[in-house]
């Protein structure tokens, strides 16, 4: 099982990679809320193995977290250790994503066969 990085770990390029991916910037923006949601239910219309590269992806850069739950596993925002570690990044990147009419319609969007 791949484990997420420590607080102190959490490196600034593996985030802004992570976050460069129109389906993993979408997992994190319905993951804002702060809610902790099973992994089937964030994207519809993508392979499990498609949606595995890009959990593991967030995983290791320190954006989400795992928790299992009996057969699945509950993905959550690393808000707290992301803010503490670069803070204001991740409320600039979901604001930049709203306000720009084009990074919205994208998100809105999205058609998993783009991967």
């Amino acid at each position: 099982m791949l484990h997420a990085p420590d607080r102190t770990q959490i490196d600034l390029a593996d985030v802004l990679n992570a976050l460069g991916s129109p389906l993993r910037l979408a997992i994190v923006q319905r993951l804002a809320d702060g809610s902790e949601r099973r992994c089937g239910s964030l994207v519809q219309g993508v392979s499990k193995s498609t949606l595995t590269h890009h959990w593991r992806v967030l995983l290791a850069a320190g954006v989400i977290t795992q928790r299992p739950s009996g057969r699945e596993n509950l993905l959550s925002l690393r808000r707290a250790d992301l803010d503490a570690r670069f803070p204001g990044l991740l409320d600039s990147a979901l604001t930049a994503l709203t306000a720009d009419p084009a990074s919205r319609e994208r998100i809105a969007a999205f058609d998993p066969t783009d991967i």
